[in-house]
């Protein structure tokens, strides 16, 4: 389908742009003014936003009925320390108790399913970070979060995830971008320095990126906050820090588009972390995203940061800081993909509950 870009307003552009969070687990007057003021192409939801399965999907379901287009509707369902659903259905095992094919294929199926039922359309997984024996003692945060324990076996079993995942009707998103798995502090809090030369990143990192982007299964990346010093494409700030490649023209446009020849989504991990807001305010870096050739910038929480970063994208555009074009391709890259989204299907309580006995049955096969 062509998506035809003169029916859709500045600001409508600019707000499909943009990945927000919302307050909390209903659609309430505080969500639809942010709903309203942002037009969000595609919305988070936490674990603070969800309180019991079928509130659950009343919320989706309303959000879609409350917007003018259907929005993407992500969570980070990975499993282990970032399980958004832990509270309304069995804790599912991490990604590091995975050993098999099979085993990264039952979890895939078991989240896949339970999304669509929910009403989700996309989830921001499978991690592809490298963390071998080398990395496994760093404090990044990603140790129990990641497939394998070397590059091929990373790529191996979130390949098997992704399939499967997406197989069930929920879009996949890699993530991040360009990898993590050597950072030694964690991006939440601080600007990841990782000390990997071009080599080193290519042959270990950037390998499962490569190989899956290759099978022209991959639709949406996560790019990370993450500074790589040793590396040719590191750039730096106007403010004079080192610029994280989600901000960076270099890896987002030179690397990912270029030379891995990926043309779906980047979406920008959230904004609202500390490598990013203690190093630049969220408006420049919203700028910054869109001009290193992001599509969609996440801001995860705070209303005020969305609206914000929303009015300076719109305002630079205006002003001609950002190129009208820039912001049409990522447009036409976001409709794309949403003519892709599938239905929810019908939701069913019984069939949850098999799906949580389904989970806890794999986690006590893998030792959880």
């Amino acid at each position: 389908m062509t998506v035809d870009l003169a029916s859709i307003s500045l600001a409508q552009k600019v707000g499909q742009l943009f990945f927000i969070g919302i307050p909390g687990p209903e659609l309430d007057a505080a969500t639809k003014e942010l709903l309203d003021e942002v037009s969000p192409g595609g919305i988070c939801l936490f674990a603070r936003n969800i309180k019991e399965l079928s509130h659950t999907r009343e919320l989706l379901d309303g959000i879609c009925e409350y917007m003018p287009t259907t929005p993407f509707l992500s969570i980070d369902q990975e499993g282990g320390t970032v399980d958004r659903l832990r509270r309304v259905m069995t804790p599912m095992p991490a990604a590091s108790k995975i050993t098999t094919h099979e085993q990264a294929g039952e979890l895939a199926a078991i989240i896949g399913e339970a999304l669509r039922m929910l009403g989700f359309n996309m989830d921001f997984a499978p991690v592809v970070d490298v963390v071998d024996e080398s990395r496994s003692s760093f404090t990044n945060g990603l140790t129990s979060r990641t497939f394998g324990r070397d590059a091929k076996e990373a790529l191996t079993l979130a390949s098997e995830f992704l399939n499967t995942l997406q197989s069930k009707g929920i879009i996949g998103c890699l993530k991040h971008f360009p990898g993590l798995g050597a950072a030694q502090v964690d991006s939440h809090e601080e600007l990841p320095v990782v000390d990997l030369d071009q080599e080193q990143l290519s042959d270990t990192d950037l390998l499962p990126y490569r190989e899956l982007i290759k099978t022209g299964a991959i639709h949406a990346i996560m790019a990370a906050h993450a500074a790589f010093p040793k590396h040719p494409l590191q750039e730096t700030a106007q403010n004079g820090k080192l610029l994280p490649s989600s901000l960076s023209y270099n890896f987002v446009t030179t690397l990912l588009r270029g030379q891995l020849a990926f043309d779906g989504l980047v979406i920008t991990d959230d904004l609202e972390m500390g490598a990013i807001v203690k190093n630049f305010g969220i408006g420049d870096a919203c700028k910054m995203a869109i001009n290193a050739g992001a599509d969609m910038m996440a801001i995860c929480a705070n209303g005020e940061a969305i609206s914000q970063g929303y009015h300076s994208v719109l305002n630079a555009v205006h002003d001609g800081e950002i190129d009208i074009d820039r912001v049409d391709e990522s447009v036409v890259r976001i409709e794309s993909l949403k003519n892709n989204i599938s239905p929810p299907i019908e939701f069913d309580p019984d069939r949850l509950k098999h799906l949580s006995a389904e989970t806890a049955d794999l986690a006590a096969r893998l030792g959880r």
